[in-house]
C-alpha cells in the first residue's frame, strides 16, 4: 500500500510539473506587444513566412512577424493599436498556397471600403485554391484572405527574415477599431504541416499563427 501511495504521489507531482510547464510556456510566455505607428490612423506591417527561422523556438513552424519602420522583423503576434481609429495594414506574404476548405472565407469582410489590395490591385475575393493564410479578427468582424506565392516562383523565401527582393505577395487593407479591449486574431487556413488535419502546433500557439490585437 505504501508503494502504491508513493507511486500515486509521484504521478500527481509529474502531472503538476507538466501543467506548470504548459502555463509557463503558453500562457505566461507570450511575446511582447508590437505597437502600430503613425498619425491620422496607424500603420501596421506584418509578414507571413513558411518557416519562422533559427532565432525562434520552433524554427520550422509557419509564422507571422511584425515589421517596424526600419525594416526590422519582430517575432510577435500581439499588436497594440488605438481605440476608435483606422488601422492601415500591410502584409508581406512569402508563403505558398495551402488552399481553403471553406470557400466562404475567400472573400474579405469587415474592411473599410469593403476591399483590400493584392499587389496594388483592388480585390474583394480570391480563388480559394490559391489561399495561403487568412488574417481574421472574429470579434471585430475582420477577415482577409492572403493569396500564396506561386509554386513556380524563381526566388522564394524559405525562412524568416525575408527580403523584399524575394518573391512575395503584398496585401493591404484598412479596418476600424472600436472600444478598448483585447481581441483574438488567427489564421483560418489549416497550414500546420505535420500536424493532424493541418491544425495544432503553430496554428494553436501565440507568436506563430494566432495572437491578440490590443485596442488601447
Amino acid at each position: 500500500m505504501a508503494k502504491k501511495l508513493i507511486g500515486i504521489a509521484l504521478a500527481i507531482a509529474i502531472v503538476g510539473v507538466v501543467i506548470g510547464l504548459y502555463i509557463g510556456d503558453y500562457l505566461l510566455g507570450y511575446p511582447k506587444a508590437f505597437a502600430a505607428s503613425g498619425a491620422g490612423g496607424v500603420n501596421l506591417t506584418l509578414a507571413s513566412v513558411p518557416a519562422a527561422g533559427p532565432t525562434t523556438s520552433h524554427p520550422t513552424w509557419v509564422s507571422y512577424f511584425a515589421v517596424d519602420s526600419h525594416g526590422k522583423w519582430h517575432h510577435t503576434t500581439i499588436y497594440r493599436v488605438p481605440a476608435n481609429s483606422l488601422v492601415h495594414v500591410t502584409i508581406l506574404q512569402y508563403d505558398g498556397a495551402s488552399g481553403l476548405r471553406n470557400s466562404f472565407i475567400s472573400e474579405a469582410r469587415g474592411l473599410v471600403g469593403s476591399t483590400f489590395t493584392v499587389n496594388g490591385k483592388p480585390t474583394v475575393a480570391i480563388d480559394p485554391a490559391t489561399a495561403s493564410h487568412v488574417f481574421a479578427i472574429a470579434q471585430l468582424g475582420v477577415s482577409v484572405p492572403l493569396p500564396g506565392v506561386s509554386a513556380s516562383a524563381k526566388n522564394p523565401c524559405s525562412a524568416a527574415p525575408c527580403s523584399l527582393s524575394q518573391d512575395h505577395e503584398t496585401i493591404t487593407f484598412t479596418f476600424r477599431t472600436g472600444k478598448r479591449g483585447t481581441y483574438r486574431w488567427q489564421c483560418l487556413v489549416p497550414c500546420a504541416a505535420g500536424f493532424i488535419d493541418g491544425f495544432g502546433g503553430p496554428m494553436a500557439t501565440t507568436g506563430y499563427m494566432d495572437g491578440f490585437v490590443q485596442v488601447v
